[in-house]
């Protein structure tokens, strides 16, 4: 009875898309039509499936169903499909995974296998390998939650992590899961692996996964799954990153742009013998970029690996025998694999994090672009510190003002929105008088260190405008979240300071000296004032001009406040209100 009801399943297809480009690279095929059968989820229909001895039926008539009904092929006359496959059935494993896969035909279709786990027996690393076997690419399902994810990952060789929803969910308002996506993505760009987010919800979801470095992504936000496979887009605009580029992440591109090697790489099912030949071509080559039929790169092939073949008497007519000799996949050296949009910091990030590494791999869309040589990273090293000194505060080494603008206009363009402060000192110039111009510097240093340790990297931006002025940028917060966090932090310099003062003056609570027109008079204790502003998401916002005009125009009533604190209304500039 199963058997038969089986039958009455059907398929939906759900868009896997490109961060940077918007343009599609999947469509992961779900089970659909559970619920008319009594099944509260497809995970009770596979259980059952299990249970009844025709889970492989089941994963088989998904497969043939999906092939039937294809979606359009991308422009390069490419189709890609992503199925699960059950760990619990690894015996079929291989018949299953050669049902579309490594087998283009007519309408090029290629497979992805998704597997969450490693099956119950002891040669359970080699049959997940051997999914590889003849085209079909592997992917890691639910990564992060599967108690042997990890393993997996350096065991199996993946062309793909699919981090799971869990992690995604709540991220815009969770720092530590944004720490933790960050490190998974790293690790896995690191082995030369592309990650998936799983479950993305909202625009927010979508911009700290692309920043983290995610190259895909899969959720409700990008598009819902559709049953009419006919129908599924190729391209989705609103994942695309289009004007949310930097000036720093264009000038990044165009430096790697320019010192980019863009030799031709080898197709995985190269004779051995043409392998051979080219590198005889190509003196100065110690390796050659090596990629599947679909242009994606898969690693290295070193010189050095066939050396012994090369020397010997009969090594090229053995290695070179299609019946006991090997092929290029044999010798492939997994190298970081990263896409151009990539911030040159993270490339620099992997790279450094990679032992021994050759340099990394550079896509567009996944596709084999070129390669950066480590010679040229090492060199970027050093471009990059120069830069970096030549735009940073010389006294804090906070980013300067160039940084500063950079951030703000990034924010206006990519629409996601930030929360902003300007924070100067208040009664500085007496302070300095009084006690000297190395004492100002000592507590220009104590608020920039305040800053880092209140700060998070991955949503924080802190710059010094000059002299006692700093600028603030915290990306995922509210207008509330925003206020408390300054007004601890203004709070916390105030408390400090005390510290700079003589016993007499700390308790007496103010100090004696000329203010700008030579007026004797008394003075507070130094502190901090802010004026805050939201640039609030999908809103129309100023511009930098407009934003500055509108923070120097509520200065005095910041300075005023009780709480230190004003806020500019971007959206009416006009209005200000304190704190």
């Amino acid at each position: 009875m199963l058997r038969e009801n089986l039958q009455r399943l059907t398929v939906a297809f759900q868009p896997i898309v490109s961060t940077s480009s918007g343009q599609i690279f999947a469509h992961e095929v779900l089970v659909r039509g559970h619920e008319a059968m009594g099944y509260r989820s497809v995970g009770e229909i596979l259980r059952a499936s299990h249970d009844s001895g025709l889970l492989s039926e089941l994963e088989a008539l998904v497969r043939r169903k999906a092939l039937r009904m294809l979606p359009p092929a991308a422009a390069d006359g490419s189709r890609v499909l992503s199925f699960n496959l059950d760990h619990r059935i690894a015996d079929a494993w291989s018949v299953l995974s050669g049902i579309g896969a490594g087998d283009p035909g007519k309408d090029g279709v290629r497979v992805v296998t998704e597997i969450t786990s490693m099956p119950a027996c002891a040669d359970a690393a080699a049959r997940v390998r051997l999914l590889k076997r003849g085209g079909a690419m592997l992917a890691l399902d639910r990564f992060g939650v599967t108690a042997d994810g990890l393993e997996m990952l350096h065991e199996v060789e993946p062309d793909f992590i699919k981090i799971d929803r869990s992690f995604i969910q709540g991220i815009e308002a969770n720092a530590r899961k944004r720490v933790v996506l960050a490190q998974l993505i790293g690790v896995a760009h690191t082995l030369g692996v592309q990650v998936i987010a799983v479950g993305i919800e909202n625009a927010q979801q979508l911009r700290i996964c692309r920043d983290l470095g995610c190259d895909l992504v899969q959720g409700f936000f990008v598009q819902a799954p559709i049953a009419d496979a006919r129908r599924a887009s190729l391209s989705f605009p609103h994942v695309a990153m289009c004007d949310s580029f930097t000036d720093r992440r264009k000038k990044d591109q165009e430096w790697v742009l320019e010192r980019l090697d863009t030799a031709p790489a080898i197709p995985s099912d190269m004779p051995m013998r043409e392998v051979f030949g080219r590198f005889a071509s190509n003196a100065s080559a110690s390796f050659l970029p090596v990629v599947d039929g679909a242009g994606r790169p898969l690693g290295i092939l070193c010189e050095s690996s066939l050396k012994n073949y090369a020397y010997s008497p009969f090594g090229k007519d053995l290695i070179a025998n299609k019946q006991i000799g090997r092929k290029i996949t044999d010798f492939v050296v997994r190298c970081p694999v990263i896409d151009l949009a990539t911030p040159f910091d993270q490339m620099l990030a992997i790279f450094s994090a990679t032992d021994h590494a050759d340099g990394i791999l550079i896509t567009t869309d996944m596709v084999y672009r070129g390669f950066l040589s480590a010679h040229s990273l090492i060199r970027a090293v050093h471009e990059k510190n120069l830069d970096r000194a030549r735009e940073e505060n010389p006294l804090t080494r906070l980013a300067g003002n160039a940084a500063i603008n950079e951030y703000i206009a990034g924010r206006i363009a990519d629409g996601e929105g930030a929360f902003l402060a300007y924070i100067d000192f208040d009664n500085f110039k007496p302070f300095n008088d009084t006690y000297g111009f190395r004492q100002g510097d000592r507590a220009i240093l104590l608020f920039a260190e305040l800053c880092r340790k209140a700060s998070r990297p991955e949503s924080w931006f802190l710059g010094h405008i000059g002299g006692d002025d700093f600028f603030i940028g915290i990306r995922g917060v509210s207008a509330t979240e925003g206020v408390a966090e300054v007004s601890k932090l203004i709070g916390r310099f105030t408390s400090d300071i005390e510290s700079f003062y003589d016993p007499e003056t700390r308790l007496r609570g103010f100090i004696t000296a000329e203010d700008r027109e030579g007026r004797t008079k008394t003075f507070p204790l130094l502190s901090a004032s802010a004026v805050l502003c939201q640039l609030n998401p999908g809103v129309s916002c100023p511009t930098i001009d407009e934003i500055s005009g509108a923070i120097a125009a509520c200065k005095k009533q910041a300075k005023a406040s009780p709480g230190k604190l004003a806020f500019a209304k971007l959206d009416e500039i006009a209005e200000r209100v304190s704190a």
